[in-house]
């Protein structure tokens, strides 16, 4: 047990310096496109769910909730907000970048998730064609569950980052290096890689805790060989971080969040199915 402490704790003190660096990147990009990304997404019209996969896909951590404000405010339509919960990353980024994950696997994971968020946002708005009222006031509201990353210095707000998914890494890291002691690491990844339904149908249902340990949960697994890529799509394609909980709290329409819930989860384990069974027989 002590070796699987000490290892754990080596394994997550090496990400630390690549987790703050990536973090302070991301908010020096935020602090310097504030409100830009809402203002054009806010004039898209039809073309919505093309800018918001798109949108989506930059490392801006609360730009899912912007979008859910949108939505709420009857400025976006529903396949734009899709668009983004598919293609938004959360957490993913920094994890796959401190853990040294091929560029090319980050581009074409960032990249799967900008296609499908745009394709079935467009798809979705063909379904719920029905035209939203035109835009309306909103009020912010802060992301009660997150680092409240406008306030203060982005040094300060890189540091909150960095510490936070630093515990959801150590907790996660340990978990796995004691299943894997005692089990081993074949037979768990056995669990679920050999069951290309049953890992993105899990994964999915991961993705949909509103908050950013789903991410990490998700991204962690798929590195240490854990799930599928399949499985690892499905979960972030699901997972839209507190943009959900948000979505609860300020959209009335309960029916219309059940919906919103229902697509996002269908769409992610679908594309993940998809993924895994190409997999298997390419």
């Amino acid at each position: 047990m002590l070796e699987v402490i000490e290892e754990t704790l080596i394994d997550t003190l090496k990400l630390l310096p690549f987790l703050f660096l990536t973090y302070l990147a991301m908010e020096y990009i935020e602090q310097r496109t504030a409100g830009k990304a809402e203002g054009v997404i806010r004039r898209t019209g039809k073309w919505g769910p093309l800018f918001g996969g798109i949108l989506g896909a930059f490392p801006q951590c609360g730009f899912s909730t912007a979008a859910t404000n949108l939505y709420a405010g009857k400025v976006i339509t529903m396949g734009t907000l899709i668009a983004v919960y598919l293609s938004t990353s959360d957490e993913m980024l920094p994890i796959l970048i401190s853990e040294h994950a091929p560029i090319k696997t980050i581009l074409l994971i960032i990249g799967a998730k900008m296609v499908i968020g745009t394709v079935f946002g467009f798809l979705t708005d063909l379904v719920f064609f029905k035209q939203r009222a035109t835009k309306i006031h909103i009020h912010e509201i802060c992301e009660q569950e997150h680092c409240h990353c406008e306030e203060g210095s982005i040094l300060k707000s890189a540091l909150i980052h960095t510490g936070q998914i630093a515990l959801f890494i150590l907790a996660i890291t340990f978990l796995l290096e004691v299943v894997m002691h005692f089990a081993g690491e074949e037979f768990l990844a056995g669990i679920i890689l050999n069951r290309p339904v049953l890992g993105p149908i899990l994964a999915g249902i991961v993705g949909l805790i509103p908050n950013c340990a789903a991410s990490v949960v998700i991204t962690t697994l798929y590195l240490e060989g854990v799930i599928s890529t399949g499985a690892m799509m499905s979960g972030l394609l699901v997972g839209a971080g507190v943009g959900l909980l948000v979505l609860f709290r300020i959209n009335h329409h309960k029916k219309e969040n059940f919906t919103v819930v229902a697509l996002l989860y269908a769409i992610g384990v679908f594309c993940g199915i998809v993924i895994d069974l190409v997999n298997m027989f390419v």
